[in-house]
């Protein structure tokens, strides 16, 4: 089938394919949203397959837009079955990601890896990555790097989440590389954090933009940086960590190893924001703290 056929008005039609390139939603959330919530309707080929139109094109971007409010899916559809009017303000009370993050954390204190296992394949069934992230995983990590500090049990709870992102997002990571279109990047942890639970969230939202990613699960040797780079050929190295990390490694060691490489070093995470005023007179590329947005400064210096 072609990328686009026209319906017998002769409006062009598009694969569901060419919608999640244009859209930036997955095909399964796609028809997540037809089956569970009768949010679009595509037309259907004789053999089955769905196509798009022009105006299913634009209610996708307009369920977008609901959702970054902090709209429920489920809730969705009733607002865009009125009228087009210019939305009132959405008051930002956390709603529904706020009961998912209730939900996850329960989840992760329990240690109950089922539970767990149900309400990520549900929100990224249901969400693209990017909002997923920045809406529910994000604030959940933070608020839980707060509460661990000295927290009895802390450590076995960073370790069960870390064990089970990093099956889950290792498993999608693999079928991503393997139809990605992308430049490769190479992400890793930094030295003081004590687990990879940021550089897994990053590596999640860089193959969902297309990017091939080779994830280092432990921080990588000063040393091993150059020859990483020669054999690995990536378009970008990024590091990230939860902590502010040592005075000589921020200051000193990476500056320099962001001299010597040939591609863009970049940091992402906390420790941008905790590192800001260190980080800005070097070569290092500060990609912010939030990894589901971190790829937005990191387009621009690897074309």
């Amino acid at each position: 089938m072609s990328d686009k056929s026209t319906d017998p008005t002769g409006a062009p039609l598009y694969p569901i394919r060419e919608v999640s390139r244009l859209t930036g939603v997955n095909s399964v959330t796609l028809r997540a949203w037809e089956r569970r919530y009768g949010l679009i309707r595509p037309q259907r080929t004789p053999k089955g397959h769905r196509l798009y139109a022009r105006d299913d094109i634009q209610r996708v971007e307009r369920i977008l837009q609901w959702l970054n409010r902090g709209v429920p899916v489920s809730q969705v559809r009733d607002l865009l079955d009125q009228p087009e009017t210019p939305p009132e303000p959405v008051a930002d009370d956390g709603g529904d990601w706020e009961a998912q993050r209730r939900q996850l954390l329960a989840g992760i204190e329990a240690l109950d890896g089922a539970r767990l296992e149900s309400l990520f394949n549900q929100g990224l069934a249901l969400y693209p990555v990017a909002t997923c992230l920045h809406e529910l995983w994000e604030p959940l990590i933070g608020e839980l790097e707060e509460r661990w500090g000295d927290q009895l049990g802390a450590g076995l709870q960073r370790q069960f989440l870390s064990a089970f992102l990093r099956t889950r997002i290792g498993t999608r990571l693999y079928h991503a590389n393997l139809r990605a279109s992308g430049g490769l990047i190479v992400v890793a942890c930094l030295p003081d954090d004590p687990g990879s639970l940021w550089s897994l969230l990053f590596a999640l939202a860089a193959g969902d933009a297309g990017y091939r990613v080779q994830l280092f699960d432990a921080p990588l040797p000063q040393g091993d940086w150059p020859l990483a780079v020669e054999r690995l050929r990536p378009s970008a190295v990024v590091m990230l960590s939860g902590r502010a990390e040592r005075n000589e490694l921020v200051r000193r060691q990476l500056p320099r190893l962001a001299d010597q490489l040939p591609v863009p070093v970049c940091l992402a995470g906390p420790v941008t924001r905790i590192r800001a005023g260190d980080i800005e007179a070097t070569a290092l590329a500060s990609l912010g703290d939030q990894p589901s947005q971190a790829l937005d400064r990191l387009r621009p210096l690897i074309g």
